[in-house]
């Protein structure tokens, strides 16, 4: 079980009181990975919020005719995940793999879920968190794709 001190690092629960730490801290699953090791793949039961601790995550897809594209790589104190358990997908929509060793704290759906409805003040720091990053990715998309356009 993580420290509050360590939980408190990460951007996901930045926001959230030492009482709202502790209760988080009970419900986290640390897990590890090797290089290489899929996290999850994109036919996979969706498991929960994944927070990177150390190392780096490759979050990609297959297309069609079979090309990996990746989308994102993640190190310490990203979140990935976050949309599957929002969105109440059952499937993950996208790979994740472990592109050195890596570490990660893992915040199960259905813990995610019972405290959505148990403690509506801290999961409203949490959501609003997440919509600070989902913001952010979607202004970083923008430009890039602005960039793309004008160079084309």
């Amino acid at each position: 079980m993580p420290g509050k001190s360590e939980l408190k690092k990460q951007i996901l629960f930045s926001d959230l009181t030492d009482a709202e730490l502790g209760l988080i801290a009970q419900k986290i699953v640390v897990e590890n990975y090797a290089k290489g090791k899929p996290i999850f793949k994109e036919v996979d039961a969706t498991k929960g919020i994944y927070l990177v601790k150390s190392g780096k995550v490759e979050i990609s897809k297959v297309t069609a005719d079979g090309w990996k594209q990746t989308l994102a790589v993640l190190a310490d104190n990203h979140i990935f995940g976050e949309l599957s358990v929002i969105e109440d997908k059952k499937k993950h929509g996208a790979d994740a793999t472990a592109i050195e060793a890596t570490e990660v704290y893992r915040f199960k759906t259905d813990d995610f879920k019972a405290l959505e409805k148990s403690d509506t003040t801290m999961m409203y720091k949490i959501m609003k968190t997440i919509a600070r990053i989902a913001s952010k990715n979607v202004h970083s998309m923008n430009e890039k794709l602005m960039k793309l356009l004008i160079s084309y």
